[in-house]
């Protein structure tokens, strides 16, 4: 993610601009000191500490190791790292970097969250039914991505909402839980979430929800708002 997605500097719809503009074919491949394992049919098949990171664009970001190192697992070469290999993310049971067990990607050093409390507004409705009307929120502020603006349950009319079994995970901030809006003449599943124990990075938003704008009417005052 970061450099390559959303508008990352080498996504296709960066927020600034190279000058000159960078090649379209260019691959951004560094260093990446930290001890990456991998777990399969409960045993390590891999755990080394040189691995590389491969930023390339329109793909997920990408670990490469020494071709000597991962043994019998299916792997690819990396045109722009000779002598690495790529290993596809399904291959093996489990990915972990230092401890934290990953999901679906890489974290990316260039990824950052940045929670700050602020007084933006936010107003949320489902159905005609408001939720929330509050200027006490928590912006979070996560590279590539658009703000997004946190609440408190405590400013929530969190008597029409019940727990979902939808579940989702994020690198940088954890396993988000959800919840539907059960109404007097309906129900809408999953119109927000709430990282419980998130990552430390991310603690500011422990117990906070935020809300899905495909299935509620969100007003909520973020940058560029006004412009």
């Amino acid at each position: 993610m970061s450099l390559f997605a959303g508008h990352g500097p080498l996504g296709a719809d960066p927020a600034g601009r190279f000058t000159p503009p960078l090649p379209a074919e260019t691959v951004f491949v560094e260093p990446h000191p930290r001890r990456v394992r991998a777990v399969r049919g409960g045993q390590v098949v891999l755990d080394t500490e040189h691995v590389l990171l491969v930023h390339r664009r329109d793909s997920p970001l990408t670990y490469a190791f020494p071709a000597d190192l991962v043994a019998d697992l299916p792997s690819e070469p990396v045109p722009e790292a000779p002598g690495y290999v790529s290993v596809p993310w399904d291959a093996v049971d489990t990915w972990s970097e230092e401890g934290r067990r990953l999901v679906h990607y890489p974290p990316n050093p260039y990824h950052r969250v940045d929670c700050r409390p602020t007084t933006r507004r936010l107003r949320v409705e489902v159905a005609g039914t408001p939720l929330v009307d509050t200027s006490d929120t928590i912006i979070l502020f996560e590279t590539s991505l658009a703000p997004r603006l946190y609440v408190a349950p405590s400013l929530v009319r969190t008597e029409v909402l019940r727990p979902s079994s939808a579940t989702s995970y994020c690198n940088y901030k954890g396993v988000a839980t959800y919840w539907t809006a059960v109404l007097e003449n309906s129900t809408v599943e999953d119109i927000a979430w709430t990282y419980q124990n998130p990552y430390p990075e991310s603690s500011a938003i422990k117990g906070y929800l935020a809300f899905d704008t495909t299935k509620v009417d969100v007003l909520a005052e973020l940058p560029g708002a006004h412009r």
